[in-house]
């Protein structure tokens, strides 16, 4: 019996999907359970229940009190929590890049490194110059010699594009609706990072 997996859909630009970023992997050892990372796109699944942008705009009282959250978590568990500007940022690339990183097997140390640069640092993950950053401390993490250069070119090739669309379709043929959301192998869905303990332990029982 191979072992139990547990599968994390986030999008670059959400802001509590950063909560789970940080977290995901020790939980996940400790339970014994493999995380599959999906990164993915919110702006279609958004536009599709009609929104032109993050339901934390569309409400701008919900928007407030998010990063009031936000800020209140973060100091809980020792991160720095800076609101980006402007709010979401654009994570297309950033996913793009993603989907490199998860064909070599280098995602798990890519992905916590670019929330940080974005919700803790401050940076554009629209920016090359960020993304290079992100996979240049991926590979030390990695112990791996990643050029930056060849990932970025890789990045903007027609399959990784397709790749990242049809991830994003299966999203919403999983009717996942927010990021993060998790989803164990009998396609049970956990939304938020709130419910990623309860998504491991769901995960680890199957």
């Amino acid at each position: 019996m191979g072992k139990p997996t547990l599968e994390f859909w986030y999008d670059f630009a959400s802001t509590y999907s950063y909560l789970s970023a940080m977290r995901i992997k020790p939980l996940a050892e400790r339970a014994g359970v493999e995380v599959l990372h999906r990164p993915f796109l919110l702006g279609p699944i958004f536009k599709a229940q009609g929104w032109a942008s993050s339901p934390f705009n569309v409400y701008p009282t919900k928007g407030r009190y998010m990063i009031r959250d936000m800020e209140r978590l973060a100091a809980e568990r020792g991160l720095v929590f800076h609101s980006s500007d402007p709010f979401p940022q654009n994570s297309l690339g950033a996913a793009r890049v993603a989907l490199v990183a998860l064909e070599e097997g280098w995602i798990g140390q890519f992905t916590p490194e670019l929330f940080k640069l974005e919700f803790g640092e401050r940076c554009d993950i629209s920016a090359a110059s960020t993304l290079e950053q992100a996979v240049r401390r991926a590979g030390e993490k990695s112990e791996l010699s990643l050029d930056f250069a060849r990932v970025f070119e890789r990045s903007g090739a027609d399959d990784i594009k397709r790749r990242l669309r049809a991830q994003t379709e299966a999203a919403a043929v999983a009717q996942i609706f927010g990021a993060p959301t998790f989803r164990t192998a009998d396609g049970e869905l956990f939304w938020g990072d709130d419910r990623l303990d309860q998504a491991v332990v769901w995960a680890r029982k199957l």
